[in-house]
């Protein structure tokens, strides 16, 4: 790995299990692997694209590195403009809705993303706005 000074987020073994559910108690009878074992960093002033084909758990992985949803199993480390390296996975969410102003993801399909109605600033200011 890079060196650690420069790592902004390094994510170890990711896991995102989805439950399968049938009966009518709900039973769980097995899982969905939406994620399972992912690990990757970025450095510093580095871009990284997820790039698969579709299901093959780019959203999830981007969704839990944000904790939209709460992963399975797995370290998601940050690093916040404090300079601090914290692990989202195991962060309240009220430690983690600061967080996500420093973070975003850009879904694939640019068509579904963005508003043709709004101008390139007005897109990119939104979550500025957002999060004041």
């Amino acid at each position: 790995m890079a060196d650690q000074a420069q790592v902004l987020l390094d994510v170890k073994a990711l896991k995102k299990y989805f439950p399968i559910r049938r009966g009518f108690l709900q039973k769980v009878v097995g899982n969905v692997r939406a994620v399972d074992d992912v690990t990757f960093y970025v450095n510093q002033g580095e871009t990284l694209s997820l790039v698969g084909e579709s299901g093959c758990g780019k959203t999830t992985t981007s969704r839990c590195i944000l904790r939209a949803i709460d992963p399975t199993a797995g370290q998601i480390f940050f690093r916040t403009e404090h300079n601090a390296m914290l692990d989202i996975a195991l962060l309240p969410e009220s430690k983690v809705q600061p967080l996500r102003r420093q973070m975003q993801m850009i879904f694939q399909d640019p068509f579904s993303s963005l508003n043709p109605r709004m101008t390139l600033l007005d897109i990119v200011g939104e979550p500025l706005l957002v999060h004041g």
